[in-house]
């Protein structure tokens, strides 16, 4: 039997294709525009060709993503105090605005105000709202819908089979948005101002993550032409997580917001050393700031000499007092070393026109720039505030032992001092072996010199391992926008991870950001995270444990096995299943896995790499492993994963992350014996 023309699904159905018609439309508009007679010149032509180019990329209809998700029938409430929208009015709620020929709406982006009730609405607040649609998808096809009717008082509460349904649907490639799942307390955090930053403590599987980038794209839809002026910008902690999230803000129609590690921030200098963990607590430590400052300003000397300027026959004579003056002023003013020098030699020049001026001469400001330039009063400037290399400092200070005990007296102890000498100085910055924590130190002293630009908003995404002074290096970059920070303390996996978001927030330079906590879990099963929340009481005393709010408990097993056959068998078990398969393991135990695969015929992924329908299974070493996510997770060895870290609360805090990666189904397979920490239920 035909399906009813009036059918609401099929209304719904051809809502969606008249929509999809509208977007093209409005694609070929764009690309038949003709720039040729409203450019002055070619400079205008090639950035508004940019524009164009851009916009038509943000104007994609990407076959397998819904272009709307969700309807809104407002209540048809007279009078002025009724919500914005309100009148009976119908709102089709999708990733981006989508209008027909007449310029009437027929999606309106998620972002609107109007589309808010969609993620705020409830049976104790409709906001105005009589129904809430739902639609389920089957790739691009509409196949369900599911109402609420939200303001009938006799229809009750209950959970969406959609939305749990979406949020539980199996995985493939990269990272998706979630603006079809957003739910009421990160929504708040997503459409939270510009002007203030926010850190979002999230456990595994919260979605701090994607509430991140989605307030990435929400501010740049309130705030747009504020944005494209200081920039965007996503930090990550390793290239493959960033591989990973790299397509949400695109699908979303965003594709302006740059991606970049801490490292990329502070690439001065190329990083082909490593410290041992005490020496790189001690480089991450603030207070190496202070060191840095002093060793800097050291090379500051009072005059002793005056400056003598001639000009035709007159000779004008600066006193060594008054340049003096002049020094300590700017010293006083406390502005950057590069700007004080730059500054220093015009304040000796005005000097000299004062002079000038009493004598009876009538300078002007070419004089005074002649002046400044002479070569008595290069000279004196090179000897009193001489120029200063960034790199050329932090390699003195790591060089030279009584160099750093002069600028570390009273800030670093003698064992501290100690620990950040290089054993071998080197003989000159290119053929220093930097480490990671010294490009840090480097960016830190360029600041000291000139300004870092500054960014309009910085996502800081598994912030809970940055040291002090990374966080500095990421501070300098927002001083003065704001920032949304993103992490889990009990995730902390370096030596010098964050120990409160108070402290780490304070470091950032904003202090007074606003700290929110997500504890409901909405990818990871509740037996998988029950089990992982063993480790808390060890690695987080004091912190909330995550709730699963899925209703599928998903699979969860411990496996005792006897070799490395055995685990290549869990793995393909679980890629019988639908979706993506993680095999997580101690960064030691990758390679003789990688052979096991390798001989079962297994292909398998590296960590970032995107996995297709025939190649699902990615092999991760548990270095790698935090902020990914696979459907189901084979977690080998947890004691190695312990062991393979310096000390057993860091290799806790590792173990913690890898048994969290798991969407639908962890299995845990061990030759040896498991941590006792995971032996027995936390105690209550």
């Amino acid at each position: 039997m035909s399906t009813p023309v009036d059918d609401p699904l099929s209304r719904e159905r051809s809502h969606l294709a008249a929509s999809r018609s509208a977007l093209r439309a409005m694609r070929q508009d764009v690309e038949a525009l003709d720039i040729s007679d409203v450019t002055a010149n070619w400079v205008n032509a090639e950035v508004l060709a940019h524009q164009i180019e851009e916009r038509i990329k943000a104007l994609a209809d990407l076959s397998d993503t819904p272009l709307f998700f969700g309807r809104l029938d407002y209540l048809r409430a007279p009078g002025a105090e009724q919500a914005e929208g309100a009148g009976g009015e119908r709102f089709y709620i999708g990733r981006r605005h989508v209008h027909d020929h007449d310029g009437d709406p027929m999606v309106i982006d998620w972002r609107a105000p109007v589309s808010q009730p969609f993620y705020r609405a409830s049976k104790k607040d409709p906001m105005d709202i009589a129904l809430r649609r739902r639609f389920g998808y089957t790739g691009g096809d509409l196949t369900a819908y599911e109402d609420e009717h939200l303001s009938d008082p006799g229809e009750a509460a209950r959970t969406s089979k959609l939305l749990q349904q979406e949020i539980e649907r199996p995985r493939v490639g990269p990272m998706r948005d979630i603006v079809a799942t957003i739910q009421p307390e990160q929504d708040e955090i997503v459409r939270s101002g510009l002007s203030g930053t926010v850190c979002v403590q999230g456990g595994p599987g919260t979605g701090k993550t994607a509430v991140g980038l989605h307030r990435v794209a929400y501010l740049l839809y309130a705030h747009r032409e504020r944005l494209a002026r200081t920039g965007t910008l996503v930090i990550g902690p390793n290239r493959s997580f960033l591989h990973y999230i790299e397509q949400v803000l695109p699908a979303l129609g965003e594709l302006t917001v740059q991606q970049a590690t801490v490292e990329d921030l502070v690439a001065h200098v190329e990083i082909k050393g490593t410290d041992d963990a005490t020496a790189a607590v001690v480089k991450g430590d603030a207070r190496m700031a202070q060191v840095l400052r002093r060793a800097l300003y050291s090379h500051v000397t009072m005059p002793t000499e005056p400056v003598v300027v001639v000009r035709g026959s007159r000779r004008w004579r600066v006193a060594a007092y008054e340049l003096e003056e002049i020094v300590r002023e700017l010293l006083d003013r406390d502005i950057r070393y590069g700007a004080a020098r730059d500054a220093l030699p015009q304040r000796i020049a005005h000097a000299v026109l004062v002079q000038m001026e009493r004598s009876g001469e009538a300078p002007d400001d070419r004089v005074q720039d002649a002046v400044a330039r002479n070569s008595a009063v290069k000279a004196a400037v090179k000897q009193v505030w001489p120029a200063v290399d960034p790199a050329k400092l932090v390699l003195r200070l790591l060089s030279d032992a009584d160099f750093l005990a002069g600028h570390a007296e009273g800030i670093l102890d003698e064992e501290e001092q100690k620990a950040v000498l290089w054993a071998r100085p080197a003989r000159s910055v290119k053929s220093a072996k930097w480490s990671a924590a010294d490009a840090v130190l480097i960016d830190e002293a360029t600041d000291l010199i000139q300004r870092t630009h500054s960014l309009g908003h910085v996502v800081l995404d598994e912030a809970q391992d940055l040291s002090p002074m990374q966080y500095r290096a990421v501070g300098r970059r927002c001083t003065t926008g704001s920032a949304t920070v993103l992490g889990d303390l009990a995730q902390g996996t370096t030596p010098w991870a964050t120990r409160s978001w108070q402290e780490a927030l304070a470091h950032l330079g904003k202090a007074d950001a606003m700290v929110e906590e997500l504890t409901a879990g909405f990818r990871v099963p509740t037996d998988v995270i029950t089990y992982a929340s063993r480790l808390l009481p060890h690695i987080a005393p004091g912190l909330t444990p995550v709730v699963s709010i899925r209703e599928n408990p998903g699979h969860f097993e411990v496996r005792e096995v006897t070799g490395t056959a055995d685990v290549v068998d869990a793995c393909r078990a679980s890629l019988r299943h639908e979706g993506s398969t993680g095999l997580i393991a101690a960064d030691a135990r990758i390679p003789e896995l990688a052979a096991a695969l390798t001989e079962a015929g297994i292909p398998y992924l590296g960590p970032g790499e995107e996995t297709t329908r025939e190649t699902r299974l990615t092999l991760v070493p548990a270095s790698l492993a935090k902020g990914l996510e696979y459907d189901y997770v084979v977690l080998d060895e947890p004691r190695a994963v312990v062991d393979g870290e310096p000390d057993e609360r860091t290799g806790l805090r590792r173990l913690y992350v890898a048994l969290t990666r798991a969407v639908s189904g962890l299995v845990v397979t061990h030759a040896a014996g498991l941590p006792p920490q995971l032996a027995s239920a936390p105690p209550r």
